[in-house]
């Protein structure tokens, strides 16, 4: 069964406005216990204040003596200047309400925790309840505080004054209320912003989406509308280089897969055709000529073949160097000889002045000497009859630096960076397959060193290799820890 797949907006929904309602539900609780808190404890206090004080009237009234203590203790009560805010009530030594500024007389069942506390002999005489008061079919939320007086020999044990708490819940839902409701138009601007953002995203994305499966099936003409300066800009634009470069290559194949099979063809249609000669003719220098033409062709098919397993290889990093000490002017020397006769028959002079020394370098003396044919037979197709390829070498204790240069037709500015490209060809009027550099900058790269190319339309190409050598004391110095090891 297939996994669900889980878009970009259920868990950026899930972890942007899923984190900030949960603050939002913080903040709301956060202020529901703050306000309710503060103004709990505003009513605690002033009720407390008021008990105080007519607990202390009421002391001064007891310890004067002067009059009848439980006359003043009615008036006080009965007189009560805030009784349209609270309720004074009397409590007797029994525990019960015996007088209250409301005129009602409670229910002798109702509970007193706040009396109990102010009567217990742990505490400070003082002591507070909230509680529901029952009023037939609705209850009411109060306060209750409770404050022990002087008793001796008086009916009255303690002072009570209680309040409603309706207007301060309704104040507190009021704030809670104002709170939930900002609370809700930013998760609604978060939604909204979100969901802008998120698209914003998508959108390019779902557009790259349907664009690659395009590439995927062939249509490399596909290109994506880069007009942001942000990430997804960068990505649109790197997308629309990845189809830029498909395309080229795709391109490039196909030029190599029709430059190479007109290479092929060339040689097999000639040995085909003398084939077919040889057998039909027996003249002895007819059969010299077709042999000879055989062999050659032969030998370019097997040269094309090599090539190809030599980029294959490089492909896959199966491409292996058989490195040792070497001088690598030798090896120039070599390629040198093998081209001078054939760029002779095309009236072309190769100056090549082999410089006096050696220079050495740690590298696969078959493989460099296949760089420079390569680049010396490049340089016989592009040049032409009546060309001059000159060919330098300079090296120091470093480095050995070999220049092949020729006066042939060069190459443009757009093609330059290209011509080491896989399959590339400049000019599709040559024969070749377009991968003859891109092995040899690969060789040489393997050997530490550099491949630069530098050619201006019409003025010719100069190629220049840069090698790392060894000297003389370092390898004698390898030789004899060599010796050593053995």
């Amino acid at each position: 069964m297939a996994k669900k797949r889980k878009s970009i907006a259920t868990r950026w929904f899930i972890n942007s406005f899923g984190v900030v309602a949960v603050i939002m539900l913080v903040i709301t609780v956060s202020v529901f216990l703050t306000a309710r808190t503060y103004y709990y404890n505003a009513v605690s206090m002033y009720l407390r204040s008021e008990a105080n004080i007519v607990s202390g009237v009421l002391t001064g009234f007891y310890e004067g003596s002067s009059s009848n203590y439980a006359d003043e203790v009615r008036d006080a009560v009965e007189l009560f200047d805030e009784k349209d805010k609270m309720e004074l009530m009397a409590i007797d030594r029994h525990g019960r309400i015996s007088l209250s500024s409301s005129g009602f007389s409670p229910d002798a069942e109702t509970e007193m925790p706040d009396y109990e506390a102010a009567m217990s002999e742990d505490g400070d005489g003082t002591g507070q309840y909230i509680g529901k008061l029952d009023r037939g079919d609705a209850s009411e939320k109060y306060m209750a505080v409770t404050v022990a007086v002087e008793a001796g020999n008086s009916d009255y044990s303690a002072i009570r004054v209680m309040t409603g708490l309706e207007r301060v819940d309704a104040h507190i839902a009021q704030l809670v209320l104002m709170t939930a409701v900002a609370g809700f138009f930013v998760l609604l601007l978060v939604l909204f912003l979100d969901l802008y953002f998120v698209q914003s995203i998508l959108r390019p994305i779902r557009i790259m989406a349907d664009s690659s499966k395009k590439l995927a099936k062939g249509d490399f003409s596909e290109r994506i509308n880069a007009d942001r300066d942000d990430e997804i800009g960068e990505l649109c634009t790197a997308f629309n280089y990845m189809a830029n470069e498909l395309q080229d290559s795709e391109a490039m194949k196909n030029d190599f897969i029709s430059s190479v099979s007109h290479e092929l063809r060339t040689p097999l249609t000639a040995i085909k055709g003398w084939s077919e000669t040889i057998m039909e003719v027996h003249d002895r220098e007819t059969l010299k000529k077709g042999m000879r033409v055989i062999t050659d062709e032969t030998q370019r098919l097997s040269d094309m073949v090599e090539e190809l397993l030599d980029f294959s290889r490089i492909q896959n990093n199966r491409l292996t160097l058989q490195k040792a000490n070497m001088d690598v002017l030798a090896e120039l020397a070599d390629a040198v000889l093998i081209y001078t006769e054939r760029a002779a028959q095309n009236d072309i002079i190769i100056n090549f002045h082999e410089p006096e020394g050696i220079a050495m370098i740690y590298g696969d003396k078959n493989r460099m000497r296949q760089v420079f044919i390569n680049i010396i037979d490049n340089s016989v197709k592009y040049i032409g009859r009546d060309g001059v390829i000159g060919i330098d070498v300079h090296f120091t204790d470093s480095e050995v630096e070999i220049k092949i240069a020729d006066n042939g037709c060069g190459i443009s500015p757009e093609d330059l960076p290209k011509v080491k490209n896989r399959f590339y060809k400049a000019n599709n009027t040559v024969r070749g397959s377009g991968i003859g550099l891109a092995v040899a900058d690969e060789i040489v790269t393997r050997h530490s060193g550099k491949l630069e190319i530098e050619s201006e339309k019409g003025q010719g190409t100069t190629v220049t290799i840069t090698l790392p050598t060894i000297t003389i004391e370092s390898m004698k110095a390898a030789e004899n820890s060599s010796a050593l090891q053995q």
